[in-house]
C-alpha cells in the first residue's frame, strides 16, 4: 500500500510538472528571464496593447527584466535585446539582412528577399541600393524642384501665421516618393491624393492591427486595409524600371510604404527640433553658408555637410524614429549567457537602445555635438542608422531632409510655438500624435 502511495504521489507530481511545461502561460520562452503569456492564445498581446504601443511595452520590459528579455505573440516565444552590447552580439552573425524591412515584410506577409541564401541576399541588396542611388543621382534637381516650392510657399506665409509640419511635409516626402519610383503620372496632385488615400489604409493597420489581432475582428477595417492594398498594388504596376531593377513588386511596396512615412517623419521632427533650438539653427545655418555660400546644394556637396548629418543624426536618435526592429533567428544563436533557439523572433528595441543613459549622455537631450564623439557614431552605426547596415528608405530620407534643411534654414528661421505639447505615437516610425505648428520668419 505504501508503495503505490509512493507511485501516485510520484505519478501525480510528474503528470503536474508536464502540464505546467506543456501549457504556454507556465513557461518563459527558451529559458529567457521575462513575461508568461497572460492568455493561451494571445500570449501578451493584451499586454502590448494595454502599453499603447510596442515600444512602450519593450521600454516596461526591459526595465522590469534587464537588457535581453521575453515574451510571448500568441503562441510564439519572442525575445527582446535592448542594449548596444546585446544587439552587436546578435547583429554580427545576421548582418546580410535588414531588420527594418525583415519585419515590414513579415507584417505584409511577403516572402521575397527572405528565403534566399546568404549570398543571394547580398546581391538582392547591393542591386537594390544601388538602383535607389542611381534614381535619387538621375533624379536630384526634380527634389530639390519640390523642395523650393515648398519653401517658397511657406516664404509667402505671414510671420505670426502658424505653419503646420505633419500636412505639408507629408506632402513632400509622397511627391517625391511617387515622382521618383512611380513616374510621372504622379507630377498631377489627383494621383499623389490618391495613393495617399491607399498608403494610409494600409500603414495604420500594419504594426497595429496585425499585432493585436483587431483588424481580422472587424470586417470594415479588413475591407478597407484590402481595397486600399488593391489599390497599392495597382499603382506599382507601373513602376520605373530606372528605380528598381530587381522587378520584385514586394520591394517597390516596401519602399514606397516605408519610404514615404521616414521621410516624412525624419523632416518633420528636424524642423521641430531645430525649431526649439536657435543656437543649433545658427550652427547649421553658418556651415551652410561656408559650404554652399548662395549656390543650391548638390548631390557631390552632401558629404561635406558634416554638422547638417548630426543634426540628423540626432533627429533620428531623440525622436526614436524607427523605435522596433526584428530578425528571424535562422541558426540557433547565443546572446551573453542565453541560448536562442533557431526560428525564435528576435526584436531589436531600438527606442529602448536609443535613450539608453549607458550609451547616451543626456539622452533626452536633442544635441547634435554628441556625434563628434567616434563612440557615438559607431554605436548609432551598428544599430543600422548609418553605415553599410542602413536600409534603403533611410538614404532616401536623409538626402530629402539635407535639400530641404540646406534650403529652408538659409532663407527662413523656425520658431517653436508656444504652448505646443508635442505627444509621440511610436508605432513601426514616431510619428507625432497631432498636427505639429511651427512659425517662420524670414532671414534678413
Amino acid at each position: 500500500m505504501l508503495d503505490f502511495a509512493i507511485f501516485a504521489v510520484t505519478f501525480v507530481i510528474i503528470l503536474v510538472g508536464a502540464v505546467l511545461y506543456l501549457y504556454p502561460s507556465s513557461r518563459r520562452a527558451s529559458g529567457i528571464p521575462g513575461l508568461n503569456p497572460t492568455d493561451e492564445k494571445d500570449g501578451n498581446l493584451q499586454d502590448i496593447v494595454n502599453r499603447g504601443s510596442l515600444h512602450e511595452f519593450l521600454v516596461s520590459l526591459h526595465q522590469e527584466f534587464g537588457s535581453v528579455a521575453s515574451f510571448w505573440f500568441g503562441r510564439r516565444p519572442v525575445v527582446s535585446l535592448g542594449s548596444v552590447e546585446q544587439l552587436r552580439q546578435h547583429i554580427n552573425p545576421n548582418h546580410t539582412t535588414d531588420s527594418f524591412e525583415t519585419m515590414l515584410k513579415s507584417l505584409l506577409g511577403y516572402q521575397s528577399g527572405m528565403g534566399g541564401g546568404a549570398n543571394e541576399t547580398v546581391i538582392r541588396k547591393k542591386v537594390y541600393e544601388s538602383a535607389i542611388n542611381n534614381t535619387l543621382k538621375n533624379n536630384f534637381p526634380l527634389v530639390l524642384k519640390l523642395v523650393e516650392e515648398l519653401v517658397g510657399k511657406w516664404k509667402s506665409f505671414p510671420e505670426a501665421q502658424h505653419t503646420p509640419l505633419c500636412a505639408h511635409l507629408l506632402g513632400l516626402a509622397m511627391k517625391t516618393v511617387t515622382q521618383l519610383a512611380l513616374g510621372e503620372r504622379f507630377r498631377d496632385d489627383t494621383e499623389v491624393i490618391s495613393f495617399r488615400k491607399n498608403h494610409d489604409a494600409i500603414w495604420s493597420e500594419i504594426g497595429k492591427g496585425y499585432l493585436d489581432g483587431s483588424l481580422e475582428k472587424s470586417c470594415s477595417r479588413k475591407g478597407h486595409y484590402d481595397e486600399g492594398e488593391s489599390g497599392f498594388t495597382a499603382e506599382q504596376a507601373d513602376v520605373n524600371d530606372s528605380v528598381l531593377l530587381t522587378d520584385i513588386m514586394e520591394d517597390c511596396m516596401v519602399f514606397t510604404l516605408a519610404g514615404c512615412v521616414i521621410t516624412a517623419n525624419l523632416c518633420i521632427w528636424a524642423l521641430h527640433f531645430l525649431s526649439t533650438s536657435e543656437d543649433v539653427q545658427e550652427k547649421l545655418y553658418q556651415e551652410l553658408e561656408d559650404v554652399l555660400g548662395s549656390d543650391p546644394v548638390s548631390l557631390d556637396k552632401i558629404p561635406q555637410l558634416r554638422y547638417c548629418q548630426q543634426v540628423l543624426n540626432e533627429t533620428v536618435r531623440t525622436a526614436k524614429l524607427t523605435p522596433v526592429a526584428a530578425r528571424l533567428q535562422e541558426v540557433e544563436g547565443k546572446v551573453d549567457q542565453h541560448v536562442i533557439p533557431k526560428e525564435t523572433l528576435v526584436i531589436y528595441a531600438l527606442g529602448v537602445v536609443l535613450q539608453d543613459s549607458d550609451t547616451w549622455s543626456t539622452p533626452y537631450r536633442f544635441d547634435p555635438d554628441r556625434f563628434e564623439e567616434e563612440s557615438a557614431r559607431k554605436s548609432f552605426c551598428l544599430l543600422g542608422f548609418s553605415g553599410n547596415q542602413t536600409c534603403p528608405e533611410l538614404r532616401f530620407a536623409y538626402t530629402v531632409a539635407t535639400v530641404l534643411l540646406s534650403t529652408l534654414v538659409r532663407q527662413l528661421k523656425l520658431h517653436k510655438l508656444k504652448g505646443q505639447v508635442m505627444e509621440v505615437r511610436s508605432e513601426l516610425v514616431s510619428t507625432p500624435k497631432d498636427e505639429t505648428w511651427i512659425t517662420i520668419s524670414r532671414r534678413s
